[in-house]
């Protein structure tokens, strides 16, 4: 018997189906070990040697392996075809080789698609494991390791509030922080704008005046309504003809198919979907079978795929729109590998599958995908001059006239920012025609800053400089959110205070490790360990040799000293220039005192120096413009979104439903407060009860129910997808004590550092509420206290006085009183 090994249960039930007797395919559920979240899982001195351990949600499906393994002459890896991929083959290969379940014979095996053609193919080309990949994940892990686990807990004991710092999640924030001091610095300029609109051929189009009395219009020369209404009055009063007529024939090439990061970029853009969201359901189409594998960074197809792309597009339109040849990619980004195909459908005669949001992203798929090898468009840039009679004015229009629409009549890429007059459609015009003028406007504007980052353009940027992996962009914008380093408002990432004083500290005291040069060289590092360029601990060795020295000097400074120091590192931010030239740093209120930033329990502040006789106090930054209304937002339909004690929801009449905390407030319109507000969903009747089974969220989630049973759902997403297969599955395993929780998580809410006798200080999640413990002795927090922001001396504190109440006394119950007669 052959034992396959896969990552999701989905795949398992597909390719043992493909594969048939004589094999049996079990999921490991992705990572079955990784490194515990405690000092010493990475020993430096000892050539960076890793601790690892079973995952305890993974202990069941790895007994399930090993059971399976002692009983087979073949183990075959068929895991990911990427680096996670082999290190999970490699973590599995070694648990059992310690549990003295491993067969002689192991073999490795990668597939691109989920499809009998290539996972029979695939079995016939095994392998053995990739001793390069496997280093690489080493070294990534490690360093990620090294640095949250050195960094963090300086971040605990010198900065109040800060809850983590990551390689590069920290990079991604100080991206965010940076846009933003660009837009607070800005200083916006008035300008006007002239222009008229035409009608030629039934095509309206727009010119701009460039030209009054002899002299030249640049965007910022006409600077008030004064000067505006003067031109606009002589723009209306001339009557315009097409003096010149500049046509240049261009041709436009379609995108490649989709790498992991444009697939993020263009869901975001068209989909309105997070990264998260995207690779969730993109996840979903690959172990469906409908799309190939979507970690990926190459832009070229198969030979076959490309084949059958030219054959549907010949099927689909005419022979014009088939290029002579077939289209090779090769990409443009800094550290591509380029190991796998581009995502792009398994079957190129299904234009649609799936539904839902499924249905929507395989769709942006297949398009892109078709789109590559179709026949380039064909466009005249023109641009047209228009003189008034009088010759006082001169208007000028620009824009594009389709020749040919080639790929364009099926995909079209989106942008980040909105397109440019010169991509705008016009009529074809001659030298001499007379347009019909339709109207004439004078419009004010002002220089805008630099965009905040959306999702799509961040990922797009940390691309572009080398930084991160694009499987790993969707976790690290995820992590920024849950750190509440950020926020997102209208689809754009806003830094919060807490994030910006992260960043400041990082910038101020571990420049080097922040800078976006060194991150980047850092990933050409790890990429030539995957190559077999370079040896991974080398790498490790000479980041740790700079990094240890550099982090115990930050960490013997006193509070006070960091606190001063980034105080003057911020002044510029803290302390903005007053309107009337006075000293910025002058406390308003006594007058004579000087402004200066403190660290509190809760967090930064900027306060008097004549404190406790002036009491003057300020929140961090500068903030006071960010107050949101509380008021009700109209969705249209009736509903409305509101904010209430316990968060915000949706009502329509007497129905309310609240938002879910994995549904971001800016995502929330009419459609899907619409849904939240027809909960519970009825999937269907259970295939043995004949009773319903329902998907809604309660008080702890998401749930399935059926029969006076339930089952936890991972997400809001599952309940609106979620299926009559899965969820029975589901509620079979909660019924069964899979899907039962622990009562209490056994990884800790935070790190705070040693206790002065020497044991790790953590703050935990307990049965009964967050409290504090040294491994030896459990303090309750206060009633009301933020597990989150508790400092290390108050933990020290609160430890001690349990400590020396010595252990709680068991009460006897008291003897029931007998009933008088």
């Amino acid at each position: 018997m052959k034992l396959v090994v896969v990552e999701s249960p989905a795949k398992a039930k597909t390719i043992e189906k493909y594969l048939g007797s004589g094999h049996r395919v079990l999921a490991s559920f992705g990572h079955v070990r990784d490194l515990p979240p405690k000092d010493g899982s990475v020993d430096p001195d000892q050539g960076f040697d890793m601790l690892w351990q079973v995952s305890p949600d993974r202990s069941k499906q790895l007994k399930a392996i090993t059971d399976e393994a002692r009983n087979a002459d073949t183990l075959i890896l068929a895991t990911d075809p990427d680096r996670e991929g082999e290190a999970i083959s490699w973590h599995v290969q070694e648990v059992l080789r310690q549990k003295k379940a491993l067969p002689s014979n192991v073999q490795r095996v990668t597939f691109n698609a989920i499809t009998n053609s290539a996972v029979t193919e695939a079995m016939k080309h095994p392998r053995g494991l990739d001793e390069d990949l496997i280093d690489a994940y080493r070294a990534r892990r490690a360093l990620d390791y090294l640095v949250g686990f050195t960094l963090s807990p300086i971040l605990w004991r010198k900065l109040p509030g800060a809850k983590s710092a990551g390689r590069v999640q920290s990079v991604a924030l100080r991206l965010i922080v940076d846009r933003e001091r660009e837009i607070e610095i800005f200083r916006p300029q008035e300008y006007w704008q002239v222009s008229a609109t035409f009608e030629a051929d039934g095509q309206r189009f727009t010119a701009r005046l460039v030209q009054l009395d002899g002299n030249k219009i640049d965007r910022l020369t006409i600077g008030n309504r004064g000067d505006a209404d003067a031109a606009k009055a002589v723009v209306e009063a001339g009557r315009f003809t097409v003096a010149s007529v500049e046509t240049k024939p261009f041709a436009k090439n379609p995108p490649p198919p989709f790498t992991t990061s444009t697939l993020q970029q263009e869901a975001a853009r068209k989909l309105g979907f997070s990264a998260s969201h995207t690779m969730r359901v993109a996840q979903s189409l690959y172990e469906d079978g409908l799309i190939t594998y979507m970690r990926t960074d190459g832009v070229d197809m198969a030979p076959e795929a490309i084949s059958a792309a030219r054959r549907a597009i010949a099927s689909r339109y005419d022979a014009g729109f088939v290029p002579d040849r077939p289209r090779q990619y090769q990409s443009k980004i800094k550290n591509a590998q380029e190991a796998h195909e581009a995502i792009r459908p398994t079957d190129f005669d299904r234009p649609r599958a799936a539904s839902g949001d499924h249905a929507r992203l395989y769709e942006l798929v297949y398009n892109r995908a078709l789109a590559s090898q179709m026949a380039s468009a064909r466009l005249e840039r023109t641009t047209v001059e228009l003189t008034d009679g009088a010759g006082r004015a001169v208007l000028r229009a620009t824009g594009q006239v389709v020749l040919f629409p080639g790929f364009i009549v099926l995909y079209d890429e989106g942008r980040d920012d909105p397109q440019d007059e010169e991509g705008a459609r016009m009529p074809a015009l001659r030298e001499g025609d007379a347009p019909l003028k339709t109207g004439v406007d004078a419009t004010q504007s002002f220089t805008q800053p630099p965009p905040r980052y959306s999702e799509a353009s961040l990922v797009k940027r940390l691309e572009e400089l080398g930084i991160g992996r694009p499987s790993t962009y969707a976790a690290t914008l995820q992590t920024l959110k849950d750190r509440e380093y950020v926020r997102v408002e209208k689809a754009r990432f806003v830094p919060e205070e807490s994030g910006r004083l992260v960043t400041a500290f990082l910038e101020r005291f571990f420049e080097k490790y922040v800078s976006y040069d060194y991150t980047a060289e850092l990933e050409e590092e790890l990429d030539d360990v995957s190559g077999g360029r370079l040896n991974w601990q080398k790498l490790l060795d000479d980041f740790w040799r700079d990094f240890k020295p550099k982090a115990g000097e930050v960490m013997d400074q006193k509070p006070s000293e960091i606190t001063a120091a980034l105080d003057e590192f911020l002044a510029p931010w803290l302390y903005p220039p007053r309107a009337d030239g006075s000293d910025p740093r002058v406390c308003p209120q006594c007058g004579n005192g000087r402004l200066s930033l403190r660290g509190g329990k809760f967090g930064a502040f900027v306060a008097c120096s004549n404190y406790p006789d002036c009491k003057y106090t300020q929140k961090f930054g500068q903030g006071g413009d960010q107050a949101q209304s509380d008021g009700p937002t109209d969705l249209g339909d009736g509903i409305l979104l509101k904010s209430g004690r316990f968060g915000p929801y949706v009502e329509r009449g007497d129905k309310r439903g609240s938002i879910p905390k994995d549904v971001p407030l800016e995502d929330v319109t009419a459609e899907v407060a619409e849904r939240l507000l027809s909960l519970p969903r009825e999937i269907g009747p259970h295939p043995e009860t004949g009773k319903p089974i329902t998907a809604s969220i309660g008080r702890y989630g998401p749930y399935l129910a059926h029969d006076g049973k339930y089952a936890k759902l991972g997400s809001t997403a599952e309940v609106f997808e979620t299926g009559m297969n899965a969820a029975v599955a589901k509620l079979a395993d909660a019924a069964s004590g899979g899907g039962r929780e622990r009562s209490a998580s056994r990884e800790p809410i935070a790190m705070l550092g040693k206790h002065p006798n020497g044991k790790d200080v953590k703050v935990m999640a307990g049965r009964y509420g967050p409290y504090v413990s040294d491994g030896t002795t459990h303090a309750t927090l206060p009633k009301g206290a933020d597990p989150k922001t508790v400092t290390l001396d108050e933990a020290v504190r609160l430890i001690d006085e349990r400590s020396a109440q010595g252990p709680a006394k068991k009460g006897r119950r008291p003897a029931r009183k007998k009933k008088a007669k």
